[in-house]
């Protein structure tokens, strides 16, 4: 039986790092000065703080968690991965202008590779409930979960507070009302590969989130078939 990992998808001619320098081009042409200081500085902040933060190793065991789909029912993360391992792709909430370019990119490059595998891809955010919004705009083939309280995002020590903290007018938009968590707490984007029994196979954090990783660095960091049979055949007799 193989042990080969996924194959490589067709990949779009255009790169997730050309997608975003895209993004950047467009704001430097729109935004104002003090707007684009304010972005980068937030970004600079994190990658700063990164070297001090704490995340689990790889074949680090994850304490049991449950996360939230867009119908509102709960699903135990063991659940996830009973059969073989999955992939999930933290992002910061819906309406995030660099999530709807990488929620797509990877829909177009990673997801084909993984479901030819018979291998898991979920995309994770803070947002409760769920926002069908990148699923509608984009027609993600992979399923959006909420992670209620932030408790796997701490788990893996994704989440931050902004820099930039305004007092909140009642009635008035801000980030904790957008999440659904009341509360200035986000999480960073991340991709972590995550095989039976919770255990952490490979976790990359995104502090600058214009910055993600590529679907063939991804690709790089799954595994082929588990066990004695691959992944698809187990899932199609299950």
């Amino acid at each position: 039986m193989s042990t080969s990992r996924p194959a490589s998808p067709v990949v779009s001619s255009t790169s997730l790092s050309a997608r975003f320098a895209a993004l950047q081009a467009e704001r430097e042409r729109s935004w104002p000065p003090e707007q684009l200081a304010r972005n980068a500085g937030q970004r600079r902040a994190l990658v700063e703080r990164a070297g001090t933060v704490a995340h689990p190793a790889p074949g680090a065991r994850l304490a049991p968690f449950v996360l939230r789909d867009a119908a509102g029912v709960e699903v135990d993360g063991a659940r996830i991965v009973a059969d073989g391992p999955a992939v999930l792709l933290f992002f910061r909430f819906g309406g995030c202008p660099a999530c709807n370019i990488a929620l797509p990119y990877y829909n177009e490059t990673l997801y084909p590779a993984l479901a030819a595998a018979g291998i898991p891809l979920l995309a994770v955010s803070a947002q409760n409930p769920v926002d069908p919004g990148p699923t509608a705009r984009h027609g993600l083939r992979f399923p959006t979960y909420a992670d209620p309280g932030y408790a796997l995002s701490r788990q893996l020590g994704l989440t931050f507070f902004p820099q930039d903290q305004p007092a909140v007018t009642p009635g008035e938009p801000w980030i904790g009302a957008t999440l659904g968590t009341d509360s200035y707490e986000m999480g960073q984007p991340a991709v972590l590969v995550l095989e039976p029994g919770l255990r952490v196979r490979h976790l990359a954090v995104s502090p600058d989130w214009m910055d993600r990783p590529e679907t063939e660095t991804i690709l790089a960091r799954v595994p082929g078939p588990v066990g004695d049979e691959p992944v698809r055949e187990a899932r199609a007799q299950a």
